[in-house]
């Protein structure tokens, strides 16, 4: 560069000779030069290798629109990533359409998604399932929501898993047994029943893995569905639940915050209304609504399922009985401290103490002590 500069402020040198010293070709030093003389010290920088001109590239309207529409997107609480932006442009009447690469490579250039590496495929294990049919099976879950001044509410929440649709967004102060079943009904009054009822592992759902039936398993039951349950600490088997939960969150802090619970099942009343009826990217580009309506509905036959077998091992008490089910049964006060094995379907059980049968019968709900029926020995006859 000092021999660039030298010979630009006209100093004598043989431009052939300083080139074979410095190891670069004349053509280069005389580049520099031309470029020292016009701009120089900014000329010894090295320049973008960007075409001049770039006749493929999006036009600045047709970015501009990929923008506006992805901050419409964002303001509505909607999924605002490169495929719903490209359904936004459709229904608006852009024509062409940008394809999805396209609308991502524009927000990538505007500075509005950063880029991330390749993830790691997923294990050849792994398997997405899907019903087959409408009310073939529903998913059921709650969420936390903040109202406004601090107290914590639920969002109980069912789902159809073939079409997605958001069958019912209940408020209530808990997840509760009472509240589970209000919000079933709803949704059953509208669609209809499911064949079968996937939750996870909470106490109102679910008790079949600790022993117990809840209220709503039992209904269940007699309506002849059949419940169903996520093993332990496998959220992704509830994974559309999950994911209509991400949803709903985003679509709420959009909102003004609700003060009562009143206030937030209007706002859910509203939300069920927007999300199924916009394009779902699992259903290739139909909405919930459209791809219920176009199912064949499946249902239960109206007989009544009978209830899993439950095994649970309580200890006998001091005075010689086990709790079951709400219920205490006695046997007899020489197997205190015995810890037993009990199968329970329904009201029918049967206990065990190691490998021996110590008592089958049916459980009488009008008591909640089943007597044993064994009589005490009487005291013995005077001679």
């Amino acid at each position: 560069m000092a021999a660039v500069a030298a010979k630009a402020c006209g100093g004598e040198m043989n431009v052939a000779a300083e080139c074979r010293d410095l190891h670069v070709a004349r053509k280069t030093f005389y580049k520099y030069l031309a470029r020292f003389k016009a701009e120089g010290a900014q000329g010894f920088f090295p320049r973008s290798r960007a075409p001049l001109t770039t006749p493929r590239l999006t036009s600045a309207l047709v970015a501009d629109e990929v923008v506006r529409a992805r901050k419409e997107l964002d303001e509505e609480g909607a999924d605002n990533g490169a495929i719903s932006i490209m359904w936004r442009l459709q229904d608006g009447g852009l024509d062409p359409v940008p394809s999805r690469a396209t609308i991502h490579r524009v927000l990538v250039r505007r500075g509005l998604v950063v880029p991330e590496p390749r993830k790691q495929p997923r294990s050849t294990v792994w398997c997405r399932f899907e019903a087959s049919a409408p009310n073939q099976m529903w998913q059921m879950d709650s969420l936390d929501y903040v109202l406004k001044g601090g107290p914590v509410v639920v969002v109980i929440q069912l789902e159809d898993d073939c079409s997605r649709l958001d069958l019912a967004d209940l408020a209530a102060v808990s997840e509760n047994g009472d509240d589970v079943w209000v919000a079933f009904q709803g949704a059953a009054s509208a669609h209809g029943l499911p064949k079968l009822m996937l939750t996870d592992n909470g106490s109102a759902f679910n008790g079949h893995r600790r022993g117990f039936t809840t209220d709503l398993e039992a209904r269940l039951h007699a309506l002849g569905v059949k419940p169903i349950s996520s093993s332990v600490s496998h959220p992704q088997t509830c994974g559309k639940s999950e994911r209509g939960h991400k949803t709903l969150r985003k679509w709420l802090a959009k909102q003004p915050q609700a003060e009562t619970l009143d206030q937030l099942q209007a706002l859910l009343d509203r939300y069920r209304v927007f999300y199924n009826n916009r394009r779902h990217q699992a259903l290739g580009g139909l909405t919930p609504q459209q791809r219920w309506n176009l199912g064949d509905k499946t249902g239960p036959d109206g007989t009544p399922i009978p209830p899993p077998p439950l095994i649970t091992s309580p200890t006998v008490s001091p005075r010689g009985s086990i709790g079951v089910d709400g219920t205490e049964i006695g046997l007899h006060k020489r197997h205190a401290g015995a810890t037993t094995t009990v199968f329970r379907t329904g009201d029918h059980v049967t206990i065990f103490i190691g490998a021996v049968n110590i008592r089958t019968l049916e459980l009488d709900r009008n008591r909640r002590y089943q007597p044993s029926g064994l009589k005490p020995p009487g005291r013995p006859k005077k001679a």
